[in-house]
């Protein structure tokens, strides 16, 4: 085992070729995950017995209002999933293996009992969520439906996270891209099948949609479980003779919870802006055109989001290892593709945007508006890029704390009361879009404070150990 992990390729193999050879594998499993979110919208926007008396599709606008939920199960899932990654990348890093077991194994249970969670809101609180937003009875039942199906058989998200960081964090990218595409394209090709009816299937509609969702993250989950546990791996997860461990599971929530948290901002974000879309502008189109901009912004943030996920297991292991050089050059990399990718995202979408929108508008009725809110909003693409790339390194090296502070800072203190001031002064769905401007300006602000008290205490430490080299 000694001698495997000197060979570690995420302390030996140049620093380009390691981040191409890691990057790759997850930025095609990520688009084809942020594909199979468009396509799902895509079929949804063609449920044409869903289109009310005012040509809002009631179908999309249901599913915009389900996302924060969604969301937020991805939130939990993730966060958990980026705690274990930490940890076990940088036990890895400092050769402590029967600590990196443990945290894979804790941090599978506490994924398991996270779906069980989900699963009992999902029973539970899902009507009075959408009554909040909602006095369409249409898009109530249509937003139960979905939802409910998503949350009550959810264990596919959070196991599959799991099993899929395990990967990550010992560099086999190509075995977590296998498994995400797997579910990405079980789901792209139900999608139809169940919504419409066709090879001799119900029709199921909506209900079709979260369906082919959920079975696709099934499928997912169990291929990452397969490739974990029955490869020969540096990391072993057992459940035999299992108990928690409260050292591995703190230190995963040291990291994993204030990214939930982080995420789970998110989630607020997206039920705050909803409401202020839904209750304060009332052309009804403001929540339809949301969803469709999280759902074609995913092509532009996934694979920026394959590279950080990448990039975190290296910056964790030569962390762990006291590598400033290879950890620090894996970082400054990372920024520059990261930039480059979100530049090219809001090019596409300045010139292109109307033919965004019109995949998903078939009746002409968000064409316009849709049009002004992809050029506005995607002007902080590239500022996002920065903010995130740093958000990386604070998570990699265990301060997921500032990561926190960044996006609560970005979402509650910034974007939601800008979002709100400029309905409520302006009463134009085209102001509240400059909110997000705002939002990340601030975020920069925050992220490059954190970022100097990093390099000047726990970065710094770290250039002192810097090992030598032949």
């Amino acid at each position: 085992m000694e001698k495997a992990l000197k060979q570690n390729k995420m302390g030996s193999m140049p620093i380009g070729r390691l981040m191409f050879n890691m990057s790759l594998p997850m930025v095609i499993s990520m688009l084809v995950q942020a594909l199979y979110n468009v396509v799902d919208s895509i079929f949804v926007a063609r449920i044409e017995d869903s289109i009310s008396a005012a040509g809002v599709n009631n179908a999309l606008t249901a599913v915009g209002l389900a996302y924060p939920i969604q969301f937020l199960m991805f939130s939990v899932a993730i966060g958990t999933a980026v705690g274990m990654n930490s940890l076990m990348s940088r036990r890895l890093g400092e050769k402590r293996f029967d600590e990196a077991n443990s945290a894979a194994s804790n941090g599978i249970f506490l994924e398991f009992v996270s779906a069980i969670v989900f699963l009992i809101l999902g029973l539970t609180v899902i009507g009075p969520f959408f009554r909040i937003f909602t006095d369409d009875p249409a898009q109530h039942e249509l937003g139960v439906i979905y939802l409910r199906i998503c949350m009550v058989f959810g264990l596919g998200v959070f196991i599959h996270m799991g099993f899929d960081r395990i990967l990550q964090s010992m560099g086999k990218t190509n075995l977590s891209m296998a498994a995400q595409l797997a579910g990405a394209v079980t789901n792209i090709v139900l999608d139809p099948i169940l919504i419409f009816g066709y090879l001799g299937f119900p029709k199921m509609g909506i209900a079709g949609a979260a369906i082919a969702t959920v079975i696709g993250q099934w499928v997912s989950m169990v291929i990452a479980m397969l490739l974990v546990l029955l490869g020969r791996h540096e990391i072993k997860v057992s459940f035999r003779g299992f108990r928690p461990n409260r050292t591995s599971i703190r230190e995963i929530y040291r990291v994993g919870l204030p990214s939930i948290i982080m995420q789970g901002i998110g989630s607020v974000m997206n039920t705050g802006m909803n409401f202020v879309l839904s209750r304060f502008l009332t052309d009804g189109m403001g929540v339809a055109i949301m969803n469709v901009y999280y759902k074609m912004q995913s092509l532009v943030f996934m694979p920026l989001f394959g590279i950080t996920n990448a990039s975190m297991s290296i910056i964790a292991y030569n962390y762990g290892a006291k590598d400033y050089k290879r950890m620090m050059g894996t970082w400054k990399r990372t920024v520059i593709v990261c930039v480059m990718i979100m530049t090219l995202g809001l090019i596409l979408f300045q010139i292109f945007p109307k033919q965004i929108v019109s995949v998903f508008d078939t009746k002409g009725t968000l064409s316009d508006a849709g049009v002004r809110a992809f050029r506005t909003i995607s002007l902080h693409f590239p500022i996002a890029a920065v903010c995130i790339t740093m958000g990386t390194l604070f998570q990699a090296t265990g301060r997921g704390f500032y990561s926190m502070m960044v996006s609560l800072i970005r979402q509650l203190v910034a974007l939601l009361p800008a979002a709100a001031i400029l309905a409520l002064t302006t009463g134009s769905l085209d102001a509240v879009w400059w909110s997000f401007i705002i939002a990340e300006c601030t975020s920069l602000a925050v992220s490059l404070f954190y970022f100097s008290k990093l390099r000047k205490n726990e970065l710094a430490a770290i250039k002192n150990y810097e090992p030598e080299r032949a």
